[in-house]
């Protein structure tokens, strides 16, 4: 009989990111300071674990202040009324599927995850580790911004990548 094992996210080994053409010809890189989220699994490979995560709006960092609270703005995610976005899920194979809320919007997602193994850290934590990627449309989700320049580059693409490079601890 197995049993369910429960993890955390180890937030000082884990990051959270995500990345947008700006102009089209360049990339944004943001990421979101505080984050949390858990796994439940009873199997070693963590197939068929259910998956939570959550990020705080207000840690969001593109690393500069005026595009920042921009972004917290209802223009995008509204910080204000919607504080953090949330996910939760199951592993299936290579993928995570669940759902995605942000901003009163939920959509199925899929992301891609490379399982990097167990390992035990020298204080004797177990540790998982993983690398989960993916991209989102950010109008499905009401981050509805947008400009023109004059050329008729758009300012923002609809798309943004979501990059999580997470290590868990076995509670």
């Amino acid at each position: 009989m197995s049993t369910t094992a429960k993890w955390a996210i180890d937030p000082t080994h884990s990051e959270v990111s995500f990345k947008v053409k700006h102009l089209v010809i360049s990339t944004v890189t943001g990421y979101f300071r505080k984050f949390e989220g858990a796994a439940e699994s009873s199997t070693d490979d963590f197939q068929g674990a259910k998956v939570s995560f959550s990020a705080d709006i207000d840690s969001i960092d593109t690393n500069q202040s005026d595009r920042d609270a921009h972004l917290k703005s209802d223009d995008f995610f509204n910080a204000a009324q919607f504080p953090k976005l949330s996910f939760s899920g199951t592993l299936e194979g290579g993928t995570l599927k669940g759902d995605l809320t942000i901003r009163d919007v939920t959509k199925a997602v899929e992301l891609d995850v490379d399982f990097g193994g167990v390992a035990e850290d020298p204080y004797g934590n177990t540790k998982a580790g993983f690398e989960i990627e993916g991209k989102i449309s950010r109008k499905e989700f009401n981050l509805k911004w947008n400009a023109v320049t004059e050329a008729g580059s758009v300012v923002v693409s609809d798309q943004v990548k979501i990059i999580l490079s997470v290590q868990l601890v076995k509670q």
